[in-house]
């Protein structure tokens, strides 16, 4: 009886370890058919059009509504201009008025948002956006371009204003540097290796096979 009460242990222990298994791979496919199904929104902020390079291999792979955020007054060409405005809209808490209008945007399931790393935080312009529209129960997915010094609090700063959104592993990638004069960079050898590594971030998230 101890015998055969050891097998029946041991061959119980094995189907559970195999369903188990099975279980845990069936979950990446069931997001991907989740995520699939769904109406998706690609919206971005890019000031040198690394971000939208990025946000077009996205779409190229993923499908969607495409928007650039656009400013009713648009930032000053001169880099140390600019960096001055966007400190003094951090420190005062100013959300500068967008242009762009998403009509209908609870249609969106799914919402792409891209931005630029500025001063090491999210872009006003970006605030903006998540403070005018309500992206409540949907499934938002960051992305960023930066200089080389990472995302900084920006994926944080999303979460907050996305309190009752589900938010998604971002992406992140080095762009230019302003500030050095390097510009736009994502063409070339650089493009091709970014859209590997969107495709690798889209099937980890469950967009891609």
């Amino acid at each position: 009886m101890k015998k055969s009460a050891a097998f029946l242990f041991l061959i119980t222990t094995i189907v559970c370890l195999f369903s188990g298994c099975s279980k845990a791979q069936e979950k990446p496919q069931d997001e991907k058919e989740f995520l699939m199904g769904k109406n998706i929104l690609i919206v971005y902020l890019s000031r040198t059009k690394n971000t939208k390079a990025v946000a077009t291999i996205i779409h190229k792979n993923v499908g969607g509504s495409l928007v650039e955020l656009e400013l009713q007054n648009p930032y000053p060409e001169d880099y140390k201009t600019i960096v001055s405005q966007v400190a003094n809209e951090n420190e005062t808490g100013f959300l500068p008025p967008i242009k762009t209008k998403i009509d209908n945007i609870e249609k969106f399931d799914v919402v792409f948002v891209g931005f630029p790393t500025w001063g090491m935080q999210l872009p006003p312009p970006m605030k903006s956006f998540l403070k005018q529209y309500n992206l409540e129960g949907k499934t938002v997915i960051p992305f960023n371009t930066n200089a080389g010094y990472g995302i900084g609090s920006t994926f944080q700063t999303l979460k907050e204003l996305c309190p009752k959104s589900k938010v998604l592993e971002g992406f992140s990638t080095k762009g230019g540097i302003e500030r050095d004069g390097v510009l736009f960079v994502m063409e070339g050898e650089k493009e091709k290796q970014v859209e590997v590594e969107v495709q690798k971030w889209l099937k980890k998230i469950g967009f891609m096979n």
